[in-house]
Formats: structure tokens, sequence, C-alpha cells
């Protein structure tokens, strides 16, 4: 084989190589692609945001449940900053019987979302702005109202039992489940 034969000979070999590195390199990339939004982000080591308390939490398993249905998991995942009152699994229990369930259901993920987003304020709201008569504006475009007596916090006259702080904002946990008022 003489000097000149090398030379291309080579040449394709270098090239062969670099394309099998790439596509390993592509296949090995989309094999570790996960499908899913904020909420599939593996992190211990920063504080929780408010899904994974949520999902964290054996008291909120009913919330959480809603929050699949309504493909709202990954939303409340963002930076936010979110206010969130999180009813508790037995807040869900003093709704009428079936109510849950029909909620559940797939054709009606838009009533189920109207719901979720009234639990909801963007930004945070402290406890200092947390003053009694105070009217905030949720998600779903309907107004709540702070309720303030001697420190006991009420949102439309449900108890706020908890207070947890998160990195993309704050939860109140509450007896009771927030309904929008009737349009």
């Amino acid at each position: 084989m003489n000097i000149r034969s090398i030379g291309p000979a080579l040449a394709l070999s270098l090239c062969l190589a670099c394309n099998n590195a790439t596509e390993n390199q592509t296949t090995a990339a989309a094999e570790t692609t996960v499908d899913g939004g904020q909420s599939t982000v593996q992190d211990d080591e920063s504080a929780k945001d408010i899904a994974k308390i949520a999902v964290g939490s054996k008291d909120h398993s009913t919330l959480v449940a809603a929050l699949k249905a309504a493909d709202y998991v990954n939303v409340i995942s963002n930076a936010g900053p979110f206010t969130v009152f999180a009813p508790v699994n037995a807040a869900f229990d003093k709704l009428p019987k079936g109510t849950l369930d029909d909620l559940l259901k797939p054709e009606n993920k838009d009533k189920l979302r109207s719901i979720l987003e009234y639990h909801v304020y963007v930004g945070v709201l402290k406890d200092a702005l947390m003053s009694d008569g105070l009217t905030y504006g949720m998600a779903s475009g309907d107004n709540a109202t702070i309720g303030n007596k001697d420190g006991k916090l009420t949102v439309n006259g449900v108890n706020i039992i908890a207070t947890i702080p998160a990195s993309n904002g704050i939860i109140y946990v509450t007896d009771g489940v927030l309904l929008p008022p009737a349009k």
C-alpha cells in the first residue's frame, strides 16, 4: 500500500468514527430524555416546590389526584410564585356524595380546572397581607375573601390550618374545598 492510498483511507475511517460517535451520543441523549415538565426534575438538594410537597403529603392525595386529572401538576411546579389553598383529603369528603368522582371524569376536566384555579393566587400572600376582608383575584378570574379574626385565618370562610413555604410560593392548608361563585 502506498502513501497516497493511506491518506484517503485514514480520512474515511475518521469520518466514519466521528459519525458513529455522534449517533451514539444522539441515541444516549434520546434514551435519557424524560417526558414531562418541571415536576419530573429530580432535585434532592433544593427546597421542594408546591407540587412536590403535595405529592409527598399523605393528607393531600386527593388534591394530587385532582391535579393529575386536570394535567396541572407541571403548572404548579413552575417558578411561580403561587399561593395555593390546599384542601386536605377530609375536605373533599365534605363535598356531596359523588361530586369528586364526577369532577375527576375526563369530560369534566374544564370544570375541575376552574375549581383548582380558584385555589391559586398568582403571587405570594404572606400572613402580613392577609387582612380581614381583603379580596384577592384568583387564577380562575374569581375573587376570594380573606378572614382574619384574632389571628385565625380563613379564605371564603374555610379555615386555614397550616402554612407551608415552598420554593415557588406558599401553601395554605385548608379544611374545606373552595368552590367558585356560581356564574
